[in-house]
């Protein structure tokens, strides 16, 4: 039963959210007013997570975010950010070490199966058409289905590091 207990702990330490933005350093982001969202793409062979319900909250919570931090969403026309958005999931394995034998001596290895969702959402200056702000935010849980409850954080922690801060 230990063993078991550790186990478990060594893969819910393993499984984390993961947040990374990259963004064009010559662009001037105070000059951004408006955004759209002008596509995603859904990528995984998880039904719970390749659907129109899951597109639906990922933009719900781009609409949401993008606003609260001082954006204008226009549902059509011109707008000075292009918002894409790339979601899939993928399945993994980890290798955990962990004691083994009745005195601890030795060490045995599991495979602890995951699955890790990585949403990427990209803002793209519209006039240049180019790449000006990149979050992925990555999330890894033991089943697929409680990455979607995960999405609105995914979404909302990457959006944080929006605007980047000045240099």
């Amino acid at each position: 039963m230990r063993l078991l207990a550790l186990v478990f702990l060594a893969a819910s330490a393993a499984l984390a959210q993961k947040i990374t933005v990259e963004f064009d350093q010559a662009a001037d982001f105070s000059h951004y007013k408006t955004f759209a969202i002008r596509g995603g793409k859904l990528n995984s062979k998880n039904p719970a997570l390749n659907s129109e319900l899951t597109k639906k909250q990922i933009e719900a919570d781009i609409n949401r975010d993008l606003t609260g931090r001082g954006l204008t969403v226009v549902p059509e026309g011109p707008s000075d950010l292009n918002v894409r958005y790339h979601f899939g999931s993928a399945p993994k394995t980890e290798l955990e070490p962990y004691p083994a034998g009745w005195r601890g001596w030795g060490t045995q290895i599991v495979r602890v199966p995951y699955t890790e969702g990585t949403l990427v959402i990209d803002l793209r200056d519209s006039a240049t058409h180019s790449l000006v702000w990149r979050g992925i935010a990555s999330e890894e849980k033991t089943d697929p289905t409680k990455i979607r409850g995960k999405l609105d954080d995914m979404v909302k922690k990457a959006l944080e590091k929006y605007p980047p801060k000045p240099k």
